[in-house]
């Protein structure tokens, strides 16, 4: 059974129904938006098959960079419709049984953010709780109230290849420049909870960046200081796996990952400490702990700038796909790189102004 994303997408119920034959697409471009059909033939769909049909996404919701029943909001399919959806575009399996997600560099995007994604996010408890109730999200065990969560921790596994990352921006110097997330620990964003948490920060982004002059790409992550969105000491610290971090514009050569170079991740959140893994062939394995309930980095040093108390008091969820670094908007900030982009998928694809990631596997527990 395949979903038609035009009639599925919220609250609505879903038999089984025919593929998209043409699908709205918000085209975002300089400040406007408008809306284009793509009409997709037979040739479009060769070899692409239902994602759910090789993969388990029964504790995952997606959220895809379109409107497809322009209702003015992102589109987004949790389970059990999941399991039953293909997207040809954006969210496909491939004929070697892998998953392929994809964004592209101009397009709907999600309120809190102007970045487009094809992007999961994790459902503790799919099918007892709402998407932001305790019981879909986990906890540290330092929490308060860690037992009304779904989860204390938690572990992500992930193998993939990222094949492309956005090949144009006017200002490529911005560290977010010519990358993509492919995993994450996401906060909550709660402005009712205890002072100091709610913020809705990052502990954990994993990237892969290739500036387009380079053969190799390189592969790092980031822990964000969880302060308030406008405190000056709230930023991203960059940690290296292999190759350079995101603000160096150096070829790193055979210490990096080419494109469509098969690597792996496993996050394992266990009571307060988070386990970071990275594993590819030929490389050596780069491993990570830290405490998230203190401000203690990586490294075994105190960061005064950071919240004493890190993430203690927040809830979390798993994401993993292709979240595009490349900004939707222009403006000034080191998150707007200002990358190419016409919101049209057709001539964004041929242009190179998208990101996409193949997954081989990927387990949540």
């Amino acid at each position: 059974m395949i979903i038609n994303l035009q009639k599925s997408m919220r609250r609505i119920p879903v038999a089984a129904m025919a593929i998209v034959s043409s699908v709205a697409v918000l085209t975002a471009c300089q400040g406007q938006t408008q809306t284009k059909k793509e009409t997709y033939n037979a040739d479009a769909m060769i070899g692409k098959r239902i994602p759910g049909s090789v993969m388990d996404f029964s504790h995952w919701k997606i959220t895809l960079p379109m409107d497809s029943n322009r209702d003015g909001k992102i589109d987004e399919v949790g389970p059990p419709n999941i399991s039953r959806l293909l997207e040809p575009r954006f969210f496909y399996a491939n004929e070697e049984g892998g998953v392929v997600f994809a964004a592209p560099n101009k397009a709907i995007t999600t309120a809190n953010s102007t970045n487009t994604r094809s992007e999961l996010r994790q459902m503790v408890d799919p099918e007892g709780s709402k998407t932001k109730a305790p019981g879909n999200n986990f906890a540290l065990a330092a929490h308060s109230k860690a037992s009304k969560y779904g989860a204390i921790g938690g572990q992500l596994s992930a193998t993939l290849a990222v094949n492309h990352v956005a090949v144009d921006a006017k200002n490529p110097d911005k560290k977010p420049a010519f990358s993509v997330v492919v995993g994450q620990i996401h906060a909550g964003k709660d402005d009712s909870m205890a002072r100091g948490f709610g913020y809705g920060n990052e502990p954990l982004k994993i990237y892969f960046k290739k500036w387009p002059n380079h053969e190799h790409g390189s592969v790092f992550w980031t822990y964000e200081r969880n302060l308030e969105r406008d405190d000056p000491n709230r930023t991203d610290i960059a940690y290296p796996v292999w190759g350079n971090l995101w603000d160096s514009s150096e070829d790193p050569g055979e210490a990096g990952l080419k494109l469509n170079e098969t690597f792996s991740y496993t996050v394992d959140v266990d009571g307060n400490i988070m386990n970071l893994t990275f594993s590819a062939e030929g490389k050596p394995t780069v491993e990570y702990s830290v405490d998230l309930s203190n401000n203690v980095d990586p490294n075994g040093v105190v960061d005064e700038l950071d919240n004493p108390r890190g993430y203690s008091g927040d809830w979390f969820y798993f994401k993993a796909g292709a979240y595009n670094q490349c900004s939707s908007k222009d403006q000034e900030g080191m998150w707007y790189a200002g990358c190419a982009g016409s919101g049209v998928w057709e001539e964004d694809y041929q242009n190179g102004h998208y990101v996409q990631a193949t997954f081989s596997s990927l387990t949540v527990k």
